[in-house]
């Protein structure tokens, strides 16, 4: 985003971005930092720090373009006073591993900023506020997209004590008592330090999944958009879509094959073993298992970044011979699955998709093809 919005800026600029390690592009007039995704680290803290002070003074003349895409709750992390990075980097752990939804995470990250929640737009005040959005979440809510840094926030200091209780986390001492102060209130709607931010999605899942639909009518193959947010646990999404592709196996419902089931959004993990995690290869284990090996299946899950949970793979491919080629190579599928070893599993298989850094996030996307009988024999193109 960086460097294509320089390439095309035609007068003088000056700026920085954070980007997660590995991720960076170069860009001249644009200082690049990197920093750690999911759980932030010192550099995150350096990066708010410095777009925080070149902000300062501004006059009512000048014009702030933010440029925000997924991963930024992580990139962009300024703890309030008395918070410690240590301590918001146990809460978003156990968040992260509380299966809590990325909506709920981030209420909770808004409340222990101070950069998220309208607090950046906020500093910028009296200048002009233009935000350029890439959305990675279920229903491209702006507050959601990186915690909402330049838009007011509806949600509450008691909204993320409610997350915390619904989840059972016992935060440090520290952050209960933070999240028990004023300080904690992000800035909401009506603020007049806001009055002159604007907010533009400039892509979104929905438009990632139109891409696909148009890819899969191209070659003569029926595309079907289930929806473009779905949430809830990986394991049992991926039973409630195998379901779907069987319906239309079975019995050309609601399409008849050769068809491609074509979803996004944010599924989570509640983790209850050690293994490697990975939300949407965990959904594509549950979806093989629930398949059974049926011959007509096949089905592709990533995370449109090429990052999966914390491994530096994008996800994975499933054939109707996932289950049997796991079992020869001594593997215990349901096994992974309960120990969230999905990505050992795959990995075992060869069948992994590693995209390296895309450099964009559309959040997760799915495609479940359903071919028509003829087709079984060999394998799609």
């Amino acid at each position: 985003m960086a460097r294509a919005f320089e390439t095309h800026w035609p007068t003088p600029l000056e700026g920085v971005v954070v980007t997660r390690y590995g991720h960076a592009v170069p860009c001249e007039r644009i200082d690049v930092i990197e920093a750690a995704h999911p759980v932030p680290d010192d550099a995150s803290v350096g990066a708010a720090t410095r777009i925080l002070r070149r902000v300062e003074g501004l006059h009512g003349d000048d014009l702030v373009v933010a440029l925000i895409s997924g991963g930024g709750s992580s990139l962009l992390a300024l703890p309030l006073p008395a918070v410690t990075l240590a301590d918001k980097q146990q809460l978003n752990r156990a968040l992260l591993a509380s299966g809590a939804t990325i909506g709920e995470i981030n209420c909770v990250r808004r409340h222990l900023s101070a950069i998220k929640g309208g607090r950046l737009a906020a500093a910028c005040h009296p200048a002009r506020v233009v935000t350029l959005a890439i959305s990675d979440v279920p229903g491209d809510d702006p507050i959601d997209i990186a915690s909402g840094p330049t838009v007011a926030d509806p949600t509450t200091i008691a909204d993320a004590l409610e997350v915390l209780r619904k989840y059972r986390i016992e935060p440090p001492q520290t952050l209960r008592e933070v999240l028990g102060s004023a300080a904690a209130e992000s800035v909401k709607p009506g603020d007049a330090r806001l009055a002159r931010a604007e907010y533009r999605l400039i892509a979104t899942p929905q438009k990632a999944l139109e891409a696909a639909a148009e890819v899969a009518r191209e070659r003569g193959t029926t595309p079907l958009i289930l929806s473009d947010r779905i949430e809830g646990e990986a394991r049992d999404v991926g039973k409630a879509l195998a379901a779907i592709g069987l319906q239309v196996a079975a019995h050309g419902q609601p399409a008849s094959a050769p068809c491609v089931l074509i979803s996004g959004g944010e599924t989570t993990v509640t983790v209850r073993g050690e293994g490697r995690g990975g939300r949407n290869v965990e959904f594509l284990l549950a979806l093989a298992l629930a398949l059974q090996g049926h011959a007509s299946i096949y089905a592709l899950a990533a995370d449109t970044d090429g990052v999966d949970g914390a491994e530096q793979v994008a996800g994975a491919i499933v054939t109707p011979d996932t289950i049997e080629r796991a079992i020869a190579r001594g593997r215990r599928p349901a096994l992974d699955l309960e120990r969230n070893d999905a990505h050992a599993f795959f990995a075992a298989l060869g069948d992994q998709v590693i995209t390296g850094p895309t450099r964009t996030n559309v959040n997760d996307f799915r495609a479940i093809l359903v071919t028509a009988p003829s087709d079984t024999r060999r394998a799609p193109a």
